[in-house]
């Protein structure tokens, strides 16, 4: 199991644009008509990765969680589905489903979006506040496959917390830790 941190962008980074095919629907969702009146949470994730099957149930909690209260949430998965089928759309619908993701689950097959983020790691978190400008850029919480620290997504549900009130997220922010992305020769 590689572990790839997250590559810490500048908080007051701008949202980069993207439009992108649901797993479910096939339907484009955007940037823009993702995105909430409070803010926008972007989440790289796959399926066949141990550090997103750690966090993944939490996910669907978070999703519902958060549901109604201003902040749009989109998963995507960047992963070359040649070479990594589980992280193909068609099982990747089959996680939502499984899961019962409450928010759109898209597929950057060019990879073009995980490279406009930067992303490098799955799970990797990047929220936005209400002018989509970078708010946090870090870790779910301290747990990982096998520390038994239990799953609860403290430190990304302290900014949601904090974006939602208008106030800044705490300044000091992990790095998350996961599988890189499966980039395309």
């Amino acid at each position: 199991m590689a572990r790839t941190e997250s590559v810490m962008l500048a908080l007051g980074t701008e949202a980069p644009d993207f439009s992108l095919p649901n797993v479910l629907t096939g339907q484009n969702v955007s940037m823009r008509s993702a995105a909430g009146p409070k803010g926008l949470l972007v989440m790289f994730i796959c399926r066949h990765c141990p550090f997103v099957k750690h966090v993944e149930t939490e996910l669907a909690t978070l999703g519902r969680d958060y549901d109604g209260k201003g902040i749009g949430i989109v998963a995507i998965s960047s992963n070359d589905a040649a070479n990594y089928p589980d992280d193909a759309p068609q099982s990747l619908a089959v996680q939502a489903r499984e899961l019962g993701f409450p928010f759109p689950y898209l597929y950057d097959e060019s990879q073009e979006t995980a490279r406009a983020f930067d992303a490098a790691c799955t799970p990797d978190f990047f929220l936005f506040d209400d002018n989509l400008k970078l708010a946090y850029c870090g870790q779910f919480d301290d747990s990982r496959p096998g520390n038994n620290i239990p799953v609860t997504g403290k430190d990304l549900r302290h900014a949601m917390d904090a974006v939602i009130a208008g106030e800044p997220a705490h300044p000091i922010q992990k790095p998350s830790i996961g599988c890189n992305i499966k980039w395309k020769d």
